[in-house]
């Protein structure tokens, strides 16, 4: 078994034109066989690398995982789940690990962390930076972890549809909760975590003293008597597609969504439809490596692949996810980098998702805004 060394994929990322459309990149997403999420499964495996199925696992097919098979001549089969500790606290119970490598949110993978259901991760086994840095160097705050490798970058984020003859465009989270000068419906996740902090947000704290704030009774009461000001111009969602069909009905001028959702609605033709970056929650995602695994060594050579720089740069055309490692950042085209919320133009009124912060205090908030929302 030959494991791999580190070689430059980020070419193909590199050649991009710089006046690359949008169009173009839907023919790069369109390039991803439908099938090949399962072609990789039909022989004999030599790790079976589990993840979220849908366009991301094609996504991962193509960047990651066919080139990681051709270059090592090792199988991997890609395993489909729908997140959550569920079938790893099995797999413990059972006393066989059927998974190797698996995709986590930072929620999920601090838990399970926690929880010894993943392997430690040592830094120095993670391929450098593009100039050399050391792995733990390169990432962006929070990317890696005990258990952890971040691999993307995602958001929850306010998008509109741009409407001709418009004074201005809502360009701000207090554009959120003015509904004089942008009146209608808003579309939101029902769920405290997110809609709290853009409460605050909103209220005028800053991005760094949101959870702080939030830490405190006062600081609840504050962001929930903001809501209160917003709530009858609300309507609640629960799954990412449906406030993008409520924006393409007239439904809501404007709605929270996952930036992944909302690029792909832009692909497949709406193309009214606008970012508003301020107060993005960045969220992280990544590889942890399944606790008792059978085969350790291609467990950590795949996650040494699939974290380096040029590997998480070529996943940014297919998805619009941002890399967890400052140095991919320079692989990406600078037209397709604004669509990304990694990008750090972004960053500075971006909340970055305290996943340990709601670990300790979700339970207790949910219940709350439970009963906020039953008043």
């Amino acid at each position: 078994m030959t494991l791999l060394s580190p070689q430059p994929l980020g070419a193909c990322v590199r050649r991009r034109r710089p006046g690359a459309t949008l169009l173009g990149l839907a023919l790069a997403l369109a390039g991803l066989a439908p099938g090949a999420a399962r072609a990789a499964g039909e022989a004999a495996a030599d790790l079976t690398f589990t993840s979220w199925g849908g366009n991301f696992a094609q996504a991962q097919m193509s960047t990651v995982v066919q080139p990681y098979m051709a270059k090592t001549g090792l199988k991997v089969q890609m395993a489909e789940y729908a997140g959550g500790l569920a079938q790893l606290r099995q797999q413990r119970a059972a006393g066989r690990a059927e998974w190797d490598v698996v995709d986590l949110t930072m929620t999920d993978a601090l838990a399970a962390c926690k929880e010894g259901l993943l392997e430690r991760l040592d830094p120095a086994q993670l391929a450098p930076g593009l100039g050399g840095e050391k792995p733990q160097d390169d990432y962006m705050p929070g990317g890696l972890t005990d258990c952890l490798a971040g691999t993307i970058v995602w958001s929850t984020v306010m998008v509109y549809k741009r409407q001709a003859r418009t004074e201005r465009d809502p360009n701000s989270i207090a554009d959120l909760f003015d509904v004089q000068r942008f009146p209608g419906k808003r579309g939101l996740l029902r769920s405290p975590e997110g809609n709290l902090e853009w409460a605050l947000l909103a209220d005028g704290v800053p991005v760094d003293k949101v959870y702080a704030v939030l830490s405190t009774p006062e600081g609840v009461n504050r962001a929930l008597r903001k809501l209160d000001t917003l709530r009858p111009h609300i309507r609640w969602w629960d799954t990412p597609m449906t406030p993008l069909q409520w924006l393409a009905d007239g439904e809501v001028v404007m709605a929270s969504t996952y930036n992944g959702r909302a690029y792909g609605a832009m692909l497949k033709g709406a193309r009214s439809l606008r970012f508003m970056w301020d107060g993005q929650l960045l969220n992280i995602a990544g590889l942890g490596i399944v606790k008792g695994t059978r085969r350790p060594d291609v467990a950590r050579d795949f996650v040494r692949f699939a974290t380096r720089p040029d590997v998480m740069a070529a996943m940014a055309p297919l998805m619009a996810y941002g890399p967890t490692r400052t140095s991919a950042s320079t692989l990406i085209d600078p037209v397709l980098a604004h669509l990304l919320p990694s990008a750090p133009w972004y960053r500075k009124r971006s909340i970055q998702v305290d996943a340990a912060w709601w670990a300790q205090h979700g339970d207790a908030l949910r219940q709350r805004f439970e009963a906020w929302l039953a008043r």
